[in-house]
């Protein structure tokens, strides 16, 4: 399997643990519709979050979280809509991203929170 595809597993798993050690309750992972993919789906405090995991190994001319375009707003939305159908949710939805960067110095974290808002 190629490294960045293993990378963005092993961010993944990184971002999992981080949510859980914040309270977050783990809906789904990995969930599908179609040919697109949301990373994690949580629940906390009465809100759904649909979260996207970007992971790198350097902030080199920007961070991971600048690669979550419009297009790929679009297909998350469409998937979190899915998400909420099949499991008939009813309240509010907030979209985020963590951002990670893992390398041989490290490992650096950002939660941004509502981090865009749905576009279709």
């Amino acid at each position: 399997m190629a490294d960045h595809i293993e990378l963005g597993k092993e961010g993944e798993i990184i971002a999992v643990d981080y949510l859980q050690k914040k309270g977050f309750q783990i809906l789904a992972r990995n969930f599908r519709f179609k040919r697109a993919e949301v990373d994690i789906i949580v629940f906390k405090n009465d809100l759904l979050r649909i979260v996207e995991v970007k992971t790198r190994q350097s902030h080199y001319l920007a961070g991971p979280e600048i690669t979550v375009t419009k297009k790929k707003q679009r297909a998350i939305v469409k998937v979190a809509n899915a998400y909420i159908e099949d499991n008939t949710f009813i309240g509010e939805t907030q979209f985020d991203i963590i951002s990670i960067v893992l390398n041989k110095n490290g490992l650096s974290i950002e939660h941004l929170e509502d981090a865009f808002y749905p576009v279709l």
